[in-house]
């Protein structure tokens, strides 16, 4: 018998993603721009809570644009989360500034607010201040933004929130993508809703949002003519896409509460393991669970004992995958400073990413727990 694939995070569609997107064929509205993009993009101001919004065709086109918003240019310095993927630092090389990347506080995983603060001291008093700081909210789970804009706001230095992986997350009751001057979202299909690809770019700031749409839609002046004054990117969503976008906002509620009650299940069933570790949410907190996270404690299990499971799971066709790669770590970036204290580095040593996708089924669910109990109780 061949056994089920288990994704990490597959797309999951509703009900309403067609019917929005035969609207877009029927009217042959199949070109960027368009109805379904209004009106996503209207979704997603009312959601976020944020005056504006611009859909784009990526979150790394979004986090370009931000940092062009922003004001970094060549030679900037720009403070980045080294805990990530690539994505939140690659924009910052488009336009030939400098990444500096900082390590994670214990408590979220994320930015942390002391390295931070020193980075930005340091570099202060070489005659250099940061242009930009991005930090990620990362598994979901969001930052510890009270503090970073406090210091932020303090020497005026622009904090742009990557909130990918956070959609429908909140800290203190505000959600990720209205903590920052700008905020930035992801639409991937592994993402907690999808537009097949896609992103959006979130602000209070109508200048900004005014600027953003206008490099998006390669920088084009009005006249009869093709005018340019600045150099323009083609970074649209198509009305197609942003109608899957329109049906996915309308489940997204749904899709969180079941990621939440994946985590549940995973910490109800093997939380209780000694040495098993899941990122809790401190006070104020609220992760929309994009991904379950279990860290192996070193202390109690074999150094390595992430990987052993993750290749338990993909001999029974179950897609696992270790936490990020830290950027201090990835060969890109082997010559770039960065401010240490080990969180990351211990975190991609011993964490490993779960099955957590919203239309993962309990019997698929049981089915990894099981394995991931057996493997334990063997070791």
């Amino acid at each position: 018998m061949v056994l089920e694939k288990v994704w990490l995070s597959s797309p999951h569609l509703g009900t309403k993603e067609k019917e929005y997107v035969n609207e877009a064929f029927e009217s042959n509205w199949v070109a960027p721009l368009g109805p379904n993009v209004d009106a996503f993009e209207h979704q997603l101001t009312q959601f976020v809570g944020v005056d504006e919004a611009v859909s784009l065709c990526s979150g790394t086109a979004a986090l370009h644009l931000a940092l062009i918003a922003c004001g970094v240019k060549t030679g900037d310095v720009v403070l980045c989360q080294s805990f990530t993927f690539g994505a939140s630092a690659f924009p910052i090389t488009y336009l030939n500034a400098q990444p500096i990347f900082i390590d994670s506080e214990k408590e979220t995983w994320n930015m942390d607010p002391v390295l931070m603060e020193k980075a930005i001291d340091d570099l202060l008093s070489s005659g250099k201040k940061p242009a930009a700081i991005i930090v990620v909210h990362l598994y979901g789970m969001p930052a510890n933004m009270k503090a970073i804009n406090e210091i932020a706001g303090r020497h005026g230095i622009p904090v742009i929130e990557d909130a990918a992986e956070a959609l429908g997350s909140t800290y203190f009751e505000k959600k990720c993508g209205s903590l920052g001057i700008v905020g930035v979202l992801s639409f991937n299909g592994n993402k907690i809703i999808t537009t097949s690809g896609g992103g959006a770019l979130l602000s209070e700031d109508k200048e900004v949002i005014k600027s953003v749409r206008h490099l998006s839609n390669q920088a084009k002046e009005p006249a009869p003519f093709y005018l340019h004054k600045q150099v323009g990117y083609n970074y649209r969503l198509s009305n197609i896409s942003a109608g899957i976008g329109r049906g996915q906002m309308e489940v997204l509620e749904e899709r969180i509460q079941k990621r939440r009650e994946v985590f549940e299940r995973y910490q109800n069933a093997l939380g209780h393991i000694g040495g098993l570790f899941f990122l809790n949410e401190p006070e104020g907190f609220f992760s929309n669970r994009w991904l379950t996270t279990v860290l192996f404690d070193e202390k109690i299990w074999p150094s390595g004992t992430n990987e052993k499971i993750r290749l338990i799971l993909e001999a029974q066709h179950i897609e696992s995958r270790p936490l990020w790669k830290p950027l201090h770590q990835q060969p890109v970036f082997e010559n770039t400073k960065c401010y240490l204290n080990g969180v990351s580095d211990k975190l991609y040593a011993t964490g490993l990413c779960l099955p957590s996708g919203s239309n993962l089924t309990e019997d698929n669910q049981k089915r990894v727990i099981d394995i991931i109990a057996e493997a334990l109780s063997s070791s």
